[in-house]
């Protein structure tokens, strides 16, 4: 299914004199307001191709409809969240799950809806079908060298496989660990999942990264081998100037002052990127910004400081992903509206006086500081970010137009009722 210019044009007809009043009140009222939208118009967050079917608990899974059954399908998705928000311009492939049987048709697709290929993601949390070993007990950490050497090799695979894409990186998150005291030597496991690091480094291409993701806890409830951003960097630092710590919002345990890390990750440089999504008592995968946007606006603050104080191009030096995978929302509503809070508070976070802040901080003016970043926090935004969408040819409300348009019948009727997204 496609989106097509002449829809969305008269979709912002209909809703362009009232976008009008709130944009110019948001234009004399917010400072820089040009130069904003400019930079909201050239961020890109990408879209990771589990998102785009119904998630699940350990539950039970409750699959939606119109869910996309292939690699095709998934692109084609995140080619209608694009052509509504000028936002979703990457798709972050997970393998095995989206080994592309044809890579230069999958190019040419993704290249016909504007999307690009971003990091690709191993699996070693999983046994996957005719898999000769098992990870009941980890991989890379694994006391069986046979099972260390096949992980290993599923991540070159991996990196292959993004190559033969365009991808640039390669993103490794482990679920190894123990739940229990006794069942595994802390040191060794360290040793081990390090050894299999340097292995899969050395395989990468020179223009290639390698992103080290972390979890305080889950499937392992008692110690996680890559447990926390300390541990992560420890690896990131041992293995080279290629490797980087990846940020997923849901993986720390909670009140954790993920701003704090982000800014000595930026100062390490050693921060590579971003899964964005939010939760309230553990790795929920809640739609971003669902639960507490504060944070995320704390958080974006953070980055912007950090990566204007470094010259670091806010599109390109940081790689931006969202990772959540709800079990009760329409995959594509939900995409959009994660997205739109990831903007307002990258929008926000550009209003900050960081003159001022710098000042507050260098005089303890507590109050003052609080101040500074409440203002902006408190700012409406939404005209800017709509704005954006306006100036790129996307539309003026990405969710109206899905529902005014009934884009999920549509993909109901075109895939069926009886669908499971691949992957899930």
């Amino acid at each position: 299914m496609r989106i097509n210019k002449k829809q969305i044009e008269e979709h912002n007809n209909k809703l362009l004199s009232k976008h009008q009043v709130t944009f110019e009140f948001a234009q004399n009222t917010i400072p820089n307001a040009s130069a904003i939208i400019q930079q909201l118009i050239d961020f890109t967050i990408a879209i990771p191709s589990w998102a785009l079917g119904t998630g699940g608990t350990r539950f039970g899974r409750f699959s939606g409809t119109g869910e996309p059954g292939n690699l095709e399908q998934k692109i084609e998705d995140i080619g209608l969240l694009h052509a509504l928000n000028n936002s979703s311009g990457a798709i972050s492939l997970h393998i095995p799950w989206d080994i592309p049987e044809n890579p230069e048709a999958i190019k040419n697709l993704a290249a016909e809806l504007h999307i690009q290929f971003d990091a690709v993601n191993s699996n070693t949390f999983q046994d996957q079908k005719n898999q000769p070993l098992s990870y009941k007990y980890g991989s890379l950490q694994h006391v069986d060298s046979a099972v260390r050497k096949q992980a290993i090799q599923h991540n070159i695979e991996v990196i292959k496989q993004g190559e033969s894409l365009g991808s640039k990186a390669i993103t490794v998150w482990l679920s190894d660990g123990s739940n229990f005291p006794g069942q595994l030597n802390f040191r060794r496991a360290f040793e081990n999942t390090l050894e299999g690091l340097q292995e899969i480094y050395a395989a990468l291409p020179p223009d290639w990264k390698i992103f080290i993701e972390y979890k305080a806890f889950e499937p392992n409830f008692y110690s996680m081998t890559v447990g926390d951003w300390g541990q992560s960097l420890l690896y990131a630092n041992k293995l080279g100037p290629q490797a980087f710590t990846l940020v997923d919002l849901g993986h720390h345990l909670p009140n954790a002052n993920i701003e704090q890390i982000v800014s000595l990750l930026l100062m390490e440089k050693k921060l590579g990127g971003f899964h964005f999504n939010d939760s309230k008592y553990g790795d929920d995968d809640l739609t971003v910004g669902s639960i507490n946007p504060y944070q995320l606006f704390l958080i974006f603050n953070e980055l912007v400081e950090g990566m204007n104080a470094r010259n670091m191009n806010h599109t390109r030096d940081l790689a931006w992903m969202i990772d959540a995978s709800h079990n009760i929302k329409d995959p594509l509503e939900d995409l959009l509206q994660s997205v739109e809070a990831i903007m307002i508070s990258y929008a926000q976070a550009l209003l900050v006086n960081q003159q001022g802040l710098a000042e507050a901080q260098t005089n303890n003016d507590v109050v003052g500081a609080q101040e500074i970043l409440q203002h902006a926090f408190r700012n409406d935004v939404r005209a800017l970010v709509a704005e954006a969408r306006l100036r790129a040819g996307a539309a003026l409300d990405p969710i109206q137009f899905y529902r005014d348009h009934q884009i999920r019948a549509q993909l109901t009727k075109e895939r069926g009722s009886d669908t499971k997204a691949t992957g899930l």
